[in-house]
């Protein structure tokens, strides 16, 4: 099964997941479950990979985006059932609808999972290292309040990314991701200068009122179960779901 399951007790009202790369239809260097249908991979792997995950979560529709590394967040609802195109130029989507799938693609980015279960609020994050940059967290959680949620209420799971001992940047990059997201500049294991993005992110989401925050701490780069663009250049995509349940 290609899916790691959080939150996953029947009674609960919300779920999370992340899958690895095993268990899909994807030949080389896509093996084996691409959910990425913008990286060269054959449509009919691809295709055949996100039916699979409908049928493990048990969902009809899952929304993705056109992941641009933007700050840009969109409000989905009923509208994108049945609907299979990215929603263009957005980095975080957010939605009040039940059993509507929220997916974020990610190959070393850090998948941002985001829920208020007690308004009914859900979102998702494409948090690279420019959209970290730019707030694309803050702003989905800003429009998660516009929503009804509360910063208190608000829980968020950080899936498998890359760490901090591995993402190398030059010296000039990384401190300008610190200026913006404080908490992230970083030494690497080989002592060279880098960012560790999930530790700026929970010391953003924690200024701003969000406490109960968990992250998954595998590092794609050094974790072949991942896709790692870093790693392998050409390559596929894993990805996080969120949905409320009815």
């Amino acid at each position: 099964m290609p899916v790691n399951e959080e939150n996953s007790a029947p009674q609960r009202p919300v779920r999370m997941v992340f899958t690895s790369r095993a268990g899909g239809a994807s030949s080389s260097p896509y093996d084996s479950f691409n959910l990425g249908g913008h990286v060269g991979d054959d449509p009919a792997a691809v295709a055949a990979n996100r039916d699979r995950l409908l049928r493990a979560t048990g969902l009809e529709d899952i929304v993705w985006m056109e992941q641009l590394h933007t700050n840009t967040v969109t409000v989905v609802g009923a509208e994108r059932r049945g609907n299979p195109e990215p929603v263009e130029a957005t980095d975080a989507l957010v939605t009040t609808e039940k059993r509507l799938g929220l997916g974020v693609l990610v190959a070393d980015c850090t998948p941002v999972l985001l829920v208020d279960v007690s308004a009914g609020v859900i979102g998702t994050a494409h948090a690279g290292r420019l959209g970290a940059r730019n707030g694309i967290v803050r702003n989905t959680v800003n429009t998660m309040v516009d929503l009804g949620a509360r910063p208190g209420s608000i829980q968020v799971l950080m899936g498998p990314a890359a760490a901090g001992r591995n993402y190398e940047l030059p010296e000039e990059m990384a401190r300008d991701v610190e200026k913006h997201l404080p908490g992230s500049l970083t030494r690497t294991a080989k002592g060279t200068w880098g960012v560790d993005v999930r530790t700026g992110l929970v010391r953003q989401l924690m200024g701003m009122g969000v406490t109960a925050i968990e992250s998954v701490p595998r590092c794609t780069i050094e974790d072949t179960d991942f896709f790692s663009y870093r790693r392998e250049g050409v390559t596929g995509r894993q990805a996080g779901v969120i949905w409320l349940e009815d």
